[in-house]
């Protein structure tokens, strides 16, 4: 990972917090992980990878800096967003998709 990716990762571990959170190295980013659930990943260039509801991906997609997340050459599933770094400026707007990421997070 890179110097970026590693400032999300720190970000977003500082405002997290360690309750109830794994942190693994998972395709080459610093995923964090609730009830062994993927929440979100810090990826190469401060990108932040957010997994939600199919449903709700389309109405994400609309906001700056929402793409569909890719993996390789390869386009994942609606599940899957990218957030660009430059949507994740300021903590405030981190803690925005990260509240997101939870309230989308499958409970069992």
């Amino acid at each position: 990972m890179d110097a970026a990716g590693t400032e999300l990762a720190d970000r977003i571990r500082a405002l997290l917090g360690a309750e109830g959170l794994e942190e693994r190295r998972m395709f080459g980013s610093r995923a964090f992980l609730q009830g062994g659930r993927i929440l979100v990943g810090a990826r190469k260039g401060g990108i932040l990878l957010l997994r939600v509801e199919s449903e709700h991906s389309a109405e994400l997609l609309l906001r700056p800096g929402v793409s569909r997340a890719r993996m390789g050459g390869r386009t994942m599933s609606a599940n899957w967003l990218d957030v660009a770094s430059e949507a994740l400026a300021d903590d405030a707007e981190l803690v925005a998709w990260l509240d997101i990421a939870r309230e989308e997070l499958p409970r069992d």
